[in-house]
């Protein structure tokens, strides 16, 4: 087991910000982390990587106690903070050389070049971190968590603030890193989710709520309110709408465009209700239930 949370809690004065959570992570998963702000998301994280106390129950990392055995297990991980914490004065291969000797690094010139490679810091290497993008400034980031080529990384926001093209680029990476390593990481972003993550671990106020993958989560709330997009030939009155049999809820979205939220499939009544209203449907289909509908239901 790489990483092993057992019954954990923590207080900041007498706000409770973790209550009683458990969970496990094997060895080569990539696990999404997510909440809302203020979950407990980096709290937890901190308090794995061995930089925040807690109150109650115990946290292992390929099997050490980091109570017991703090230095041991902080030599297992490679940690990336929300804020990438650099020196905007060092030069890339100056600072990562400067990392790999606190680790004590054997053939440090050598394992930094080779680290270089992999991070797509080659044309960037001789340049100072200050005067880098925000893309490659997290390469550099997650550079100095490989450095010492650990078994767990864990990386808390790796891709906030990127543009399209660098989130990319930054999810391939951890994605390739993902094959030898196990992956723990928190994000907002429910398309990384998707494109990255084995398994999904949901905490909603200091509570874990959801813990599977991707797929076994959208399924378990299937029985929640189902979407239809509708698009009449003509607008219609949204109390009108309201009249049809199972319809919980109307929401216009465009012109005579609506969704249609049911417990059930109402296809047949708002057919039923387009005859009786002599009009048209232009359009009718069941949305899919994603990832972020149910993430905002379960933390809502």
């Amino acid at each position: 087991m790489s990483i092993s949370v057992e019954h954990l809690s923590k207080s900041f004065g007498k706000q409770l910000v973790l209550d009683d959570i458990s969970f496990n992570i094997n060895k080569g998963e990539i696990v999404g982390f997510l909440g809302n702000n203020g979950a407990g998301k980096s709290t937890t994280m901190k308090i794995i990587t061995g930089y925040r106390s807690f109150d109650q129950g115990t946290v292992k990392v390929c099997d050490l106690d980091i109570t017991a055995n703090p230095m041991e297990a902080r030599r297992k991980i490679g940690y990336l903070p929300e804020h990438n914490p650099i020196y905007p004065e060092m030069f890339v291969k100056e600072y990562l050389l400067f990392v790999a000797d606190l680790y004590k690094v054997a053939d440090s010139k050598a394992r930094v070049d080779s680290i270089i490679e992999r991070t797509g810091l080659t044309k960037e290497y001789k340049k100072q971190i200050g005067m880098l993008s925000k893309g490659y400034r997290q390469r550099v980031g997650l550079a100095q968590a490989l450095i010492h080529d650990p078994e767990v990384l864990i990386l808390d926001e790796p891709t906030t603030g990127l543009d399209p093209n660098q989130i990319i680029e930054v999810r391939n990476l951890i994605k390739e890193v993902g094959r030898e390593k196990t992956v723990m990481l928190s994000t907002h972003i429910m398309q990384e989710v998707s494109a990255i993550c084995d398994r999904v671990i949901i905490i909603n106020k200091g509570k874990i709520v959801a813990d599977d993958s991707e797929s076994h989560i959208v399924a378990e709330t299937e029985d929640a309110a189902l979407t239809f997009f509708v698009e009449f030939s003509q607008p219609q009155e949204e109390s009108a709408l309201q009249t049809i049999e199972g319809v919980q809820s109307v929401r216009e979205v465009g012109d005579a465009t609506y969704l249609l939220a049911s417990g059930h499939d109402i296809s047949t009544d708002i057919f039923q209700f387009a005859v009786a209203h002599h009009c048209a449907i232009k359009t009718l289909k069941q949305q899919e239930r994603s990832m972020e509908e149910v993430f905002r239901e379960l933390t809502k």
